[in-house]
């Protein structure tokens, strides 16, 4: 017995050291062309006081992004059951293909933005009617764009197996069927992208159900639990070797479809301080931010943050980070 368990942690002990090499010490050849993308939120842009149809344009014609990502919202397209407007949407989509600009679209019930769920009120019980209404809200969205050039592919809810925010508890065979049903009504077939928390799992959900996977990156946070801020230790070559295990194992590829490039403190960004803000981002941490991407070996990254670097620039007068951001849309690196 002493000598199996003194084989058994020898082993534990080698599969450790080759695990932290793997994560921790590898190292990722940089990408030779990034596509840097931004997100884009209505709702975000709204609520920091600004003209969210102004911010968009400076999105693309001032920063001149490219690569967009975009946020259906159901509870502002669907507030009466059946009645649907596509206004807003329809706007920022046709002034993305003016541009030649390419969508991300996002569409679900769980999308980017805080509580995480945007449910209609009328869809919120019980629970059969809401997932019928969500299959029928996903079908009039998909028919609605899948003719339409400006979008490269569909994003199918956001984090879908993170129990984060105020929504209900993950449900894998509704994802499923939302998928199911996307690619049913989509003639051109484009891909679905199906994402992940980018710091602890290894993304094997996403990309069992996705064409492609998706990853947040996050550098420094607020943590409830802890009551403080928190840096996550996770070095470059973390992200990169996740990916190749993906495209090793799945042969699918692996995007970052939200990286950090603005502030996470214990309140909403809307009633954060500026000086606090800055402790979780500022010109120097977004600078810090870009090249970690870079040294991760990955090719696509859609930054978290344009509304915020136009509010700094429109109500605080403090265009430094917006002006460093253009630098990444003149050129591909």
């Amino acid at each position: 017995m002493r000598r199996i368990f003194i084989i058994f942690y020898t082993v534990l002990g080698i599969l450790f050291v080759l695990l932290v090499f793997f994560f921790f010490i590898g190292w990722q050849k940089p990408a030779q062309n990034i596509n840097w993308g931004v997100v884009f939120s209505q709702r975000h842009a709204y609520y920091l006081g600004l003209d969210w149809k102004k911010n968009y344009l400076a999105i693309l014609d001032d920063l001149g992004a490219k690569n967009l990502k975009l946020i259906a919202y159901w509870d502002l397209i669907e507030k009466e059951r059946g009645v649907y407007d596509f206004s807003d949407l329809d706007w920022q989509i046709e002034e993305a293909q003016k541009r030649n600009a390419k969508v991300l679209l996002v569409i679900g019930r769980r999308v980017p933005r805080w509580p995480e769920c945007f449910i209609p009120k009328w869809a919120l019980s019980p629970q059969d009617i809401h997932k019928k209404a969500l299959l029928e809200y996903i079908r009039e969205v998909v028919k609605r764009y899948k003719d339409d050039p400006t979008i490269w592919a569909w994003q199918i809810e956001n984090e879908p197996f993170f129990p984060f925010g105020e929504c209900p508890p993950p449900d894998k065979n509704l994802l499923k069927q939302e998928i199911e049903l996307v690619k049913s009504l989509d003639d051109k077939k484009r891909p679905v992208v199906v994402t992940e928390s980018g710091e602890i799992p290894l993304w094997f959900k996403a990309a069992k159900f996705g064409d492609i996977v998706g990853h947040t990156l996050y550098r420094k946070v607020w943590v409830s639990q802890l009551h403080a801020y928190f840096k996550y230790p996770f070095p470059p070559v973390y992200y990169g070797q996740k990916a190749w295990l993906i495209k090793a194992i799945f042969k699918k590829p692996v995007i970052c479809v939200e990286l950090q490039a603005e502030p996470w403190g214990p309140v909403l960004l809307y009633d954060l301080p500026l000086e606090e803000q800055k402790k979780t981002m500022d010109l120097e941490k977004f600078k810090e931010v870009i090249n970690f991407a870079k040294n991760t070996g990955e090719d696509t990254f859609y930054l978290w943050g344009a509304e915020w670097w136009y509010w700094l620039k429109e109500k605080h007068k403090d265009s430094a980070i917006w002006q460093e951001a253009q630098k990444l849309f003149n050129r591909r690196l």
